[in-house]
């Protein structure tokens, strides 16, 4: 597959999330709560099902052959080996609230693996986009993960899922144990946003339970092209259809599969 046919898909998905932020942005004072998912607190608005429908549009324009998995929909025609994985508004309830931290996420996957990313924050418009091999980007310009040498020195980002069970609970203990190992500890509310955080530098690290798709298909290109390990939280290889993730600028990695590989009921 040729960098050029690369360049075309992400020209399109840079189209689509520009597309669908208009009528996120245009929708951010006045969100219309479509329904609930598993409970009271994980939310669909009609904009996320709006912004879906934009980028599906798009898509179908261009690449009407490829296949699409997107959150909204969770459906997923597996006839193509070009999976488009989307989060349409990734941070519902940041969005709902009118939070600023709230984004579009579309990864592109071959064959599994990823070689397309775009991740656009809002509402400043900020846009992360990666092709594989080809480094990772932050409106144009080439971005590096940190030099962020020890554990005690850093920045980390988490996420917590909806559902308050055995993984929220872990979580929960992890966010108490770094808070003491670390500068601090953050909650922004949109994964996809947390992965580019880390993969620009301004954080150091981010690890999150529960995961679904959507969540890390575009970020973990990003992050990987500007230098980032990932894994999962034991170790083992990661990819999107695992429910755990940890994303490092490297350097901290072992430090926090440590930390990880110790907890104990």
């Amino acid at each position: 597959m040729s960098l050029i046919k690369n360049e075309e898909m992400l020209e399109v998905a840079v189209e689509a999330s520009l597309a669908a932020s208009d009528i996120i942005m245009e929708s951010v004072h006045e969100p219309q709560i479509a329904k609930f998912k598993k409970s009271g607190a994980d939310l669909v608005t009609h904009t996320d099902l709006e912004s879906e429908r934009i980028i599906k549009t798009f898509i179908k324009k261009n690449f009407p052959n490829h296949s699409i998995l997107a959150e909204e929909s969770d459906i997923k025609d597996n006839s193509s080996n070009y999976l488009w994985v989307i989060d349409p508004l990734d941070g519902t309830t940041n969005f709902v609230h009118g939070y600023p931290s709230f984004s579009v996420s579309i990864g592109i996957h071959y064959k599994m693996k990823p070689i397309v990313a775009v991740v656009l924050e809002m509402p400043h418009l900020r846009l992360y986009s990666a092709i594989i091999n080809d480094g990772a980007r932050c409106e144009g310009n080439q971005i590096k993960a940190s030099k962020t040498k020890a554990l005690k020195d850093s920045l980390l980002i988490t996420g917590f899922g909806y559902q308050h069970g055995e993984l929220w609970e872990k979580n929960m203990y992890f966010f108490k144990r770094f808070t003491d190992k670390c500068h601090g500890v953050r909650r922004l509310g949109s994964a996809a946003i947390d992965i580019c955080h880390v993969a620009t530098g301004q954080a150091d690290g981010f690890w999150e339970y529960d995961l679904s798709p959507w969540d890390s298909a575009a970020g973990i290109l990003i992050a990987k092209e500007a230098g980032c390990m990932i894994s999962q939280l034991n170790g083992a290889e990661y990819n999107i259809y695992k429910n755990n993730i940890l994303v490092t600028n490297g350097i901290i990695h072992q430090e926090m599969l440590e930390e990880f590989s110790n907890y104990s009921n």
